[in-house]
């Protein structure tokens, strides 16, 4: 059996926001092989089911950002699983938009729901698959519960689709194999060809970033990592 996580903030204002790319993979996995996300158990959303003949397991906390770890210690007590059959998904202010990255190991690197599952675990090693969202120019909060720039929204469901790819891929065939498949330079939109003649215009209708989570005070960046929050 195998547990893949997607972290994000719960909420219909939080769906199309940056931080809930690791939601939006998950759901993405759910629709491709049928996997109705229906249960509630483990303060989660939780969907049982199979990825190419595989028995897996599709989680989404639904606590928010800063307390994911609760809902992942928890499924992995209950179903007794290996840190080897974990995969935690989020998004990452250190990679451009449209990039991808797989580990099997390692620091939070400044993103608060990897470092409270790292917490609640007790271990850093867990696979993780970070999907990038590019770096915050001002503030990373109001930056990371934005939704994605009218130029950067189809590169960014691109790397979605991607991810998805190499969930799969981590499911059949190891960390190993899915890094060595996935790992390489992507599309961004630097070098998408649909947005080369593009400038950052505004955002569109409705893509104020959406109020704070009231789940802690205003959070500290720690950009010298790459930037993160409580969120």
């Amino acid at each position: 059996m195998k547990l893949i996580v997607g972290l994000g903030n719960p909420g219909a204002e939080y769906t199309d926001t940056r931080h809930n790319l690791g939601y939006r993979v998950v759901d993405r996995l759910a629709e491709r092989w049928q996997i109705a996300m229906s249960r509630q158990r483990f303060s989660a959303w939780v969907g049982d089911g199979s990825i190419g003949g595989r028995h897996v397991i599709l989680l989404k906390p639904t606590a928010f950002m800063n307390r994911s770890g609760e809902a992942v210690a928890a499924a992995s007590r209950f179903y007794k699983l290996a840190l080897s059959d974990l995969l935690v998904i989020s998004d990452d202010l250190a990679l451009p938009v449209g990039r991808i990255r797989l580990r099997a190991g390692g620091s939070a690197g400044g993103h608060k729901g990897l470092a409270d599952v790292t917490d609640r675990l007790g271990t850093q090693a867990f696979a993780r698959l970070r999907v990038g969202i590019g770096q915050a120019q001002d503030d990373a909060v109001d930056y990371v519960l934005s939704p994605f720039e009218a130029n950067e929204a189809p590169i960014a469901q691109r790397a979605e689709a991607r991810a998805a790819d190499a969930t799969q891929t981590w499911v059949a065939q190891g960390i190993e194999m899915a890094m060595t498949k996935h790992n390489n330079p992507t599309e961004t939109p630097e070098t998408s060809q649909s947005s080369a003649d593009s400038t950052r215009g505004p955002r569109s209708p409705g893509a104020k970033p959406p109020r704070r989570p009231p789940c802690a005070p205003r959070p500290s960046v720690n950009r010298a990592s790459g930037g993160g929050t409580d969120h």
